[in-house]
């Protein structure tokens, strides 16, 4: 790991604590990728699949199976766009904001045992998240 590039570091980084997150979201019956959604729903909704999927910066067609999950578990509500007939607007749901609220006190945990500057690392997180321009 000490001739990884940084670049490399993050990457493992993010795979390990997506891992590590899943495992404490799973008796919630969530996933990393769901609680993301959830949360942007609940912050920019209703809004229409499009536009989250640009939010949580993953392509159109990936969001359509995990949106059909969060449906069938009563997470979200899709409609009808009045001013559109052709789109759809996602809404979260009471229970989806309730497993939303339980997964944000999992999040929280699952660095614990790391000793880190975590208002360091989260400010250059946060540069990174917000400069980096996928084409």
């Amino acid at each position: 790991m000490e001739r990884w590039p940084t670049s490399r570091l993050l990457s493992t980084a993010a795979r390990l604590v997506e891992l590590a997150w899943n495992e404490k979201l799973r008796p919630l019956g969530l996933t990393y990728p769901a609680v993301l959604t959830l949360d942007a729903v609940a912050t920019l909704g209703p809004i229409a699949p499009g536009k989250l999927a640009q939010s949580v910066r993953v392509q159109a067609q990936t969001i359509g199976p995990l949106l059909t999950r969060l449906e069938s578990r009563g997470f979200i509500l899709r409609e009808p766009n009045r001013f559109d007939r052709r789109s759809q607007l996602i809404s979260i749901t009471a229970l989806g904001l309730d497993l939303l609220e339980q997964s944000h006190g999992q999040e929280n945990s699952v660095l614990s045992a790391v000793n880190l500057d975590s208002e360091s690392l989260r400010d250059e997180l946060m540069a990174i998240v917000r400069d980096t321009k996928i084409n």
